[in-house]
Formats: structure tokens, C-alpha cells, sequence
């Protein structure tokens, strides 16, 4: 696969201007958040714009906007949206998170944000990918994230968010002191008896018991092995499934 787009079943991500391309995390994130009663979706770092697409490909009823700091990844994600099927429902705006609170855009049912978590990493030379990686300490905190939903978000509607489990920690803490809570949490393992990798979890702004599954991504230590809940979960967009 050429490392400059990525086919899917119904779009294309055209991704040699993205400096994070599109990755099994945001995949994950992308077919499996909650998107039951969509009317209004924020796709927050959209980067290639994945996130939004998929949504509006599972969602034929949600207007779908999408946020991204970085010009030039926001330019090749409008790009992305304006040759796909959905290109009437999906908005792309290249600004900061900060930029576009200021619009005062109204609510959403349901945000999605795979945010960046390379906190304590070490910069990259590239600063397009040095951006990408390190906003959520710059300008895509945590606390800037978790602040925005609770604003943002409608009374009864959705933050879902993926982390690994130790950086899902410091940011359920974030949110709940700004009243956001976690409803559900799909645990993603590379294989069963493996460390957890991934945490997809649902946020809301009422507290109730949280909901736990966990996903394998693989049966076996195959790099071709996936396993049939992983499949059945991209079965509409992995070309090769």
C-alpha cells in the first residue's frame, strides 16, 4: 500500500500532506463509537479527515464537522470530504481547537476526538508530525479537550475518546471535574492474554455504571489474524475483509 492514501470500501484518504496517516487506532475509534441518534458530530484533530468520513458513512442522518489545526492536513481532509459521497454533510475547518470554540458553533449529539498522547516523548525534527503528536500538551490538552465537550456538548449527547489506559486515567480525571463522566469502555488487546493497548471510551454529562467490553484485534500472534469481532467491526470499510 502506498504510504500517500489509504483505499477504503466506499472513499479514499489522500494522506502525503497528513503527518499522521491513517492508523488502526483511528479505525478502531472510528467503527466503533456509539453514534445511535446522531443529528450533529464533531470530529475534533480530524487530521485526513478518517474519523469524519467514517461517521458519515455509518450515520446517513449527521451533519459532521471536523477541526484541525494543522493547514495543510485540514486542506487534504476538505479535499478528502469534498470527493466522497457525503460531501454535503461533512465541514472542515483548519484552525485550533481554541479557534474554533470562539465561533460559538452550536451543540453536538456526539464528539469524537482520537487525541494526541505523546506527552512525555521526545519532539520529532518534523514539525508537521511534532505538531500532531505533541498538541495535546501544547494545544490540545487534555483539559482543553474535556472543557470543550462539556460546553459543546448537548445535555444527553456523546464524548468519545481513545487513549492508552494509563493516559485514559489522566483524562477521565480531567473530565470529571467538569462533569463529564464515562459510560462505556471497549478494552482493545492485540491478542487474548496481551497487555491492554487501547481504551475507546464514551463520556456523558450524567453518571451511571460503566459498561465494559474488550475487542482482540488479533487471535493469534499472526500479523494477518484478525479476529472475527475485529472483522465484523471494519467488515464496511477494510477493503480486505
Amino acid at each position: 500500500m502506498p504510504n500517500d492514501y489509504f483505499q477504503f470500501q466506499r472513499f479514499r484518504i489522500e494522506q502525503s500532506q497528513c503527518a499522521m496517516k491513517v492508523s488502526t487506532d483511528a479505525c478502531l475509534l472510528g467503527a466503533a463509537a456509539d453514534l445511535t441518534g446522531a443529528t450533529r458530530l464533531l470530529d475534533i484533530g480530524t487530521g485526513t479527515g478518517l474519523l469524519a468520513l467514517m461517521a458519515a458513512q455509518r450515520h446517513a442522518a449527521a451533519e459532521i464537522e471536523a477541526v484541525e489545526i494543522d493547514a495543510a492536513a485540514a486542506t487534504q481532509a476538505a479535499a478528502n470530504a469534498a470527493v466522497s459521497p457525503w460531501a454535503k454533510r461533512l465541514k472542515i475547518y483548519g484552525m485550533s481547537l481554541a479557534q474554533y470554540a470562539a465561533t460559538q458553533p452550536q451543540p453536538f449529539s456526539h464528539i469524537l476526538c482520537n487525541p494526541p498522547f505523546f506527552r512525555q516523548s521526545l519532539r520529532s525534527p518534523n514539525a508537521a508530525r511534532t505538531t500532531a503528536r505533541h498538541e495535546a500538551a501544547d494545544t490540545l490538552s487534555f483539559e482543553a479537550l474535556a472543557a470543550f465537550a462539556a460546553q459543546f456538548l448537548q445535555a444527553e449527547g456523546l464524548l468519545t475518546v481513545l487513549l492508552p489506559p494509563l493516559e485514559m486515567q489522566d483524562f477521565e480525571g480531567e473530565a470529571a471535574k467538569l462533569g463529564l463522566h464515562p459510560t462505556s469502555r471497549l478494552v482493545v488487546r492485540h491478542r487474548p492474554g496481551s497487555r491492554p493497548l487501547r481504551h475507546i471510551t464514551g463520556f456523558r454529562k450524567r453518571v451511571q455504571a460503566v459498561v465494559e467490553t474488550e475487542l482482540f484485534i488479533r487471535t493469534t500472534g499472526s500479523e494477518t489474524d484478525y479476529s472475527p469481532e475485529f472483522q465484523a467491526l471494519l467488515a464496511g470499510f477494510y477493503l480486505a475483509l
